[in-house]
This record gives C-alpha cells, sequence and structure tokens, in this order.
C-alpha cells in the first residue's frame, strides 16, 4: 500500500469525486461564517431558490464588527454593521443554522468558540470565509479559509471545488527554552522562510518541540502558519489532542467514541511518506520575537535590532524594508529594546484563550501599567471570560490598570469600535501586522501575550526574560 501523508489521508477521506489531476469535489464536515463574509452568499442562495440542506454542519459567530467595551446589552452603532449583525441572524434563522449572536453569553471569536464547544475533531475538514482557519490542524483537522463565492457553494452543497496543495513537513527538535512561546516560535519560523515560504502547502509540524506545546499552544502555531502564505497546518492528534476533545464533546460516547478513537489513531503521516519540502529548526534556539516591519516575516529577537539596508541583497525586499521602516518611525540598526510603546492589545484567535491570559498574570502581579500606555485584554470568547473571571485573572489584570473587556475580534483588525490612532504604537499579540490593520497609520508589532504584558507595565519593548524566573 501508498505510503501517505496525513494531509493525503484527509484529502482522500472527504473525496467526492475527482475532478482533474489537480481538482476534486471536497466534503466539508463543518462550515463555520461570520458576519462579514455570509451576506453575498445568502443573497446567491435566495436569488436562485436553494435550500441550506445540512445546516447543523453550518454554524455562525458574530465576531469582527462587534464591539468590546462593557456593556449590559451589548449594541452594534455603527449602522453598516448593525446591518451586518441582523442580516446575519435573519439568514440564520431563515435556514436553521446555528448562531452564536451578538449578545450570546458564550458569543466569541469564531475560531475560539468552536474548538472550546467540541466542534473540531481529529480527522475534519473545517472551511470558513475568514483565512485563520489553519487553527484547527491543532487537532489533526484540515482548516483552510475560502471567499465569499465558495461560500454559498458550501451552504448550497456541503461541499467544495477544492485545488490539491503540495505538502511541507517543517520538524522542530529541542525544547523551547523558559520564556519562549509558540508564539516566537512561529514568528521565528516566518522569518525563516518568508512571508511566501509556504505559498501552495499544507504545513504539517512535528518533532519534540511540537509534542510538548500545549493543544492552546499549538492553536497559536497554525493560526499563524496562513501568514507564510499556507493553505493549511497539521499537527498529527496525539493523546493531547484526543483528551482536549473528548472534555469538549459530549456526544462523542460508547461505541461512536470507539470508532472515533479507532480513526483518529490513523491519522498521521506514514514512515515513507514523501514530502514536496521540508525543513528543520532547532527550538533550543528561539528566543522572545517581535515583528519590526508590517509583515509578519519581518521579524527579529528582542535583543536585536532592525536591518541595516546595505546588508539586504535582494532589490525587493530592500525596497519593502525600507518602506516598512518609514511607516513604523523606525531607522536602520535602531535596537528593539527599549522603544516606547503608547498601546497594548492583548486578544485575537492566535492569543485570546485561557492559557494566553495566564501567561500575562504572570508577568503583570505586583506591576501597574506604565504612565502614558492605554492597555486592553480581550478574551477570545464568553467562556474564557468566564473562566478568567472565575480564577480571579480579570481582577488581577484590572487591579494593574488594565482594561477588562468583552470577547471579540477587537482591535486584531479596525472593523470595530476599536481602533488605534495615526502614529500609536502597539504592543499587540494578534497576527498580521500590516500598514493600517490595527487603524490608519497605527504601528504593530506582534509579540507573545507574555512579552506585550511585559510592554503593558514597562511602557517600551522589553525582553520579558528579565522580569519573571519562568524556570521558577
Amino acid at each position: 500500500m501508498q505510503s501517505k501523508t496525513l494531509y493525503r489521508k484527509l484529502i482522500e477521506g472527504h473525496t467526492v469525486t475527482v475532478l482533474d489531476a489537480q481538482n476534486i469535489l471536497l466534503f466539508c464536515d463543518l462550515h463555520l461564517m461570520n458576519e462579514y463574509t455570509s451576506p453575498q452568499a445568502f443573497s446567491g442562495l435566495q436569488e436562485k431558490g436553494r435550500g441550506v440542506p445540512v445546516p447543523g454542519q453550518n454554524v455562525s459567530v458574530v465576531s469582527h464588527i462587534i464591539p468590546t467595551h462593557v456593556q449590559a446589552v451589548r449594541v452594534i452603532q455603527d449602522p453598516a454593521s448593525a446591518l451586518q449583525a441582523s442580516n446575519l441572524k435573519r439568514n440564520c434563522d431563515r435556514y436553521g443554522i446555528p448562531l452564536f449572536d451578538t449578545n450570546d453569553p458564550l458569543q466569541g471569536i469564531e475560531h475560539v468558540v468552536s474548538p472550546e464547544h467540541g466542534m473540531i475533531r481529529p480527522g475534519m475538514v473545517v472551511i470558513c470565509g475568514d483565512s485563520h482557519t489553519t487553527t484547527y490542524g491543532a487537532l489533526g483537522a484540515l482548516g483552510f479559509g475560502i471567499g465569499t463565492s465558495e461560500v454559498e457553494h458550501v451552504l448550497a452543497t456541503q461541499t467544495l471545488v477544492y485545488r490539491i496543495a503540495q505538502s511541507m513537513r517543517i520538524r522542530i527538535d529541542g525544547k523551547l527554552p523558559a520564556g519562549s512561546t509558540s508564539k516566537d516560535l512561529i514568528l521565528m519560523i516566518i522569518g525563516e522562510i518568508g512571508a511566501q515560504g509556504a505559498r501552495g502547502f499544507v504545513v504539517e509540524y512535528c518533532g519534540q518541540a511540537i509534542e510538548e506545546l500545549s493543544i492552546e499552544a499549538r492553536f497559536t502555531l497554525c493560526n499563524m502558519t496562513v501568514e507564510a502564505g499556507a493553505r493549511g497546518a497539521l499537527i498529527a492528534p496525539d493523546q493531547k489532542a484526543r483528551d482536549y476533545v473528548l472534555q469538549r464533546a459530549a456526544d462523542i460516547e460508547g461505541s461512536i467514541k470507539a470508532q472515533a478513537l479507532e480513526h483518529w489513531d490513523t491519522l498521521f503521516s506514514d514512515e515513507a511518506a514523501v514530502f514536496d519540502a521540508e525543513h528543520r529548526f532547532d527550538a533550543s534556539k528561539v528566543s522572545p520575537y517581535l515583528t519590526w516591519g508590517t509583515s509578519p516575516d519581518q521579524v527579529a529577537p528582542i535583543t536585536g535590532r532592525t536591518p541595516l539596508l546595505k546588508d539586504i541583497s535582494d532589490d525587493l525586499q530592500r525596497r519593502s524594508a525600507e518602506q516598512a521602516l518609514r511607516y513604523v518611525k523606525l531607522n536602520p540598526g535602531d535596537a528593539l529594546m527599549g522603544t516606547p510603546i503608547q498601546h497594548v492589545f492583548i486578544g485575537s484567535c492566535t492569543n485570546g484563550r485561557i492559557e494566553d491570559l495566564r501567561n500575562v498574570v504572570r508577568v503583570v502581579q505586583g506591576r501597574h501599567v506604565a504612565p502614558g500606555v492605554r492597555a486592553m485584554v480581550v478574551p477570545g470568547s464568553g467562556a474564557v471570560q468566564e473562566q478568567a473571571e472565575r480564577e480571579g485573572i480579570a481582577k488581577i489584570l484590572i487591579d494593574a490598570g488594565f482594561e477588562w473587556r468583552k470577547p471579540g475580534c477587537s482591535m486584531c483588525l479596525a472593523m470595530n469600535d476599536d481602533i488605534l490612532g495615526d502614529g500609536v504604537r502597539c504592543a499587540s499579540t494578534t497576527n498580521r501586522n500590516f500598514e493600517g490593520r490595527q487603524g490608519r497609520g497605527a504601528i504593530t508589532h506582534l509579540m507573545s501575550p507574555a512579552m506585550a504584558a511585559a510592554a503593558a507595565v514597562t511602557g517600551v519593548l522589553t525582553d520579558v526574560r528579565k522580569m519573571v524566573d519562568f524556570n521558577g
């Protein structure tokens, strides 16, 4: 029997029919929707008189446009955004699609809500009109983003015309040092292979460092793999993944559980499987990383500096670096450590989970937000918010001068009330640092939650390892 990669096993297990050598009709186990990529799809269904044959395999979440400031009843004030939310509810009601609406206590970011409620299981194909659907690879599920026209096709058929990707394996040997996280690891990887280094590939991660990551840390890793251009990210499900799912999926019991476990045990790349590309990195050399420019691959360790333009041989990369430095108001060769910041944002589908908030508190406890800094913490979901409040995390953050907000995408992108002003420099736990991503003229430095917390209480980009004994 031919040896296969995990990716190939997942694709073949969901192929309805082969269209040609490169394209298949792919069955989708779960389709997630949000308020901003679904309106045209629903309009198309209505114009053509089509229904949604399996509404239970579609789930909607209001997350990108929702305000996160504390209020008893959340009201979307922007008329266009409010219309998007009301249209989503009307369409979900019409077709019988489950919805986490604006004031649902379990509402949150789609990529946080769905796994925490047991919707994501190993071996699934999960799609969404959002590029960070790659998150679900942490549980051995193939997740990827789709376009609006594809959303309509999936709603009508629960299938997708899919072009087969190439496969890439990234092996991470060794252990992450104390004080370094999966966010630092993925920023380092993107910096090494480039923002287009995995374009056209589904990436499978393996190695000692991956095995030792928690599931929430794996979510972060897979979430940001799309920033290297990847079409998907995968980690073969191990006991950690099985335990995570079984603790949250109450419907998996009895004979169904036995069948599920038997299937999950087959979800790995065969020993002789051939990948189209391979990379190998040493986790023991990963220090806290952050971005200095306007692309996730413009990164350096906190102890590093912005690049000298004369040292960049590629003309395109040199021009890009020059433009990025101009935008972020830094000079070639500037030290990153000590750069003043005015804002801190902790949250998003990359780093808005309970483990992230626990890491923040470890840095913040006994300290206070620095003068002149505004610091916001936005939990990734209502469930994360409730747990953080129950554990006392929220109180510690509030006492330290942080704003404790309601769940949502918030300042990950300028689609809601949480927008940075021109020239404001932000230490952010999000996934993209593009020009204008957090507001026109806003400057974003991507980093881990612990690093963002360190920036909040010092007022500058700083090495969190100098503040916390992570070996203790």
